[in-house]
């Protein structure tokens, strides 16, 4: 269960990170909005500081701007990088100007297709943006962070296309099994999506939201619990199978209901994707959280500090079932620390 946030903490750390951009080295992610999102999330804002300022030599300044995004010309923009800092103030202008829920129920059909992008960054911090508005009252830092998510995404739009739908399987825990794996082991995240032709068919039945979001749920628990198995298969990258997915799960209430099947359907694909860039040859054995409890579980997590290992904790705290907790701890043992 979350906690309250009644120090202040998260937006002393957006203000603190928007003078920042969205990337570093042209192609990767900063991860501090949603790191800090997630340490006050889950009770402790006393560890955000400090362990923003170990992230600190990973952040960038701000970006150029190149020209203004407008609704007459949005379209021509969308997916352009070299527009991050028009798109992020286009949101900025647009959340002044209408209630933010409303914003986002007008561009979560347009940017959802595009959801691959940024190694799906993109939607996970937008994730992280609607928890934080949803668990506590609107603040500019914590709407001006809706503006940088979305920006971000707006910027980094990339949808998958050209997929044979394969045949699926009843549930989850199936379906990322009969994943046909792709066997390049070099080249990043867009290279390899590249290759991604072929899917299986997963809830492509479901028409209703309440069984969408309960499929959703399925597919959260179900990546979280395969990451124990097959985290090996790279440590990172793995991580976003489960956690793109939760951010969508996270983002279900602040959406129309109309919206919440295609955000299943494109999370199942996003899932699924990942799946199939980073399979591992062979599964191993889960390991046994067992008696660990779930906030010593976020501590090792915290003293770790890669920031994969704090967001796919975060995921596994909302599973709250042994195998998810076993999950975090693989991925503390899998992944380098943060220096």
């Amino acid at each position: 269960m979350n906690t309250i946030d009644t120090s202040g903490v998260l937006d002393e750390a957006l203000e603190r990170l928007h003078a920042s951009g969205p990337e570093r080295l042209g192609r990767l992610t900063n991860h501090a909005p949603m790191v800090a999102e997630a340490l006050v999330a889950r009770g402790r804002p006393d560890a955000v500081h400090r362990w923003l300022d170990r992230y600190e030599d990973h952040l960038e300044d701000f970006p150029t701007p190149v020209a203004p995004v407008t609704d007459a010309d949005w379209a021509t923009a969308l997916g352009d990088p070299r527009r991050v800092a028009d798109w992020i103030a286009y949101f900025t202008r647009a959340l002044s100007a209408q209630d933010w829920r409303s914003l986002l129920a007008t561009w979560w059909p347009r940017l959802l297709p595009g959801m691959f992008g940024g190694s799906t960054h993109t939607v996970i911090r937008t994730g992280h943006a609607v928890r934080a508005l949803l668990d506590h009252e609107e603040s500019e830092p914590r709407l001006t962070e809706l503006a940088h998510a979305l920006g971000y995404w707006a910027a980094r739009h990339h949808p998958l296309s050209g997929v044979t739908r394969l045949p699926g399987a009843a549930d989850a825990d199936e379906a990322l099994e009969a994943v046909p794996p792709i066997r390049v082991r070099e080249g990043g995240f867009p290279t390899r999506l590249a290759l991604v032709g072929a899917l299986p068919v997963w809830s492509g039945d479901v028409t209703g939201p309440d069984e969408a979001r309960q499929r959703l749920t399925e597919l959260v628990r179900a990546t979280t619990h395969r990451y124990a198995t097959h985290g090996h298969g790279e440590a990172t990258m793995l991580v976003h199978a489960a956690t793109a997915p939760n951010a969508v799960l996270r983002s279900l209430p602040a959406l129309p209901r109309t919206l919440w099947v295609p955000s299943l359907h494109t999370a199942w694909q996003a899932s699924a994707a990942v799946t199939a860039m980073y399979a591992p040859e062979q599964p191993v054995a889960a390991a046994c959280a067992g008696s660990v409890p779930a906030g010593e579980v976020l501590q090792r997590a915290l003293e770790h500090g890669d920031e994969h290992v704090i967001k796919l904790t975060d995921t596994a705290l909302d599973v709250g079932d042994e195998q998810a907790l076993a999950a975090a701890l693989r991925a503390v043992e899998l992944s380098e620390p943060l220096s």
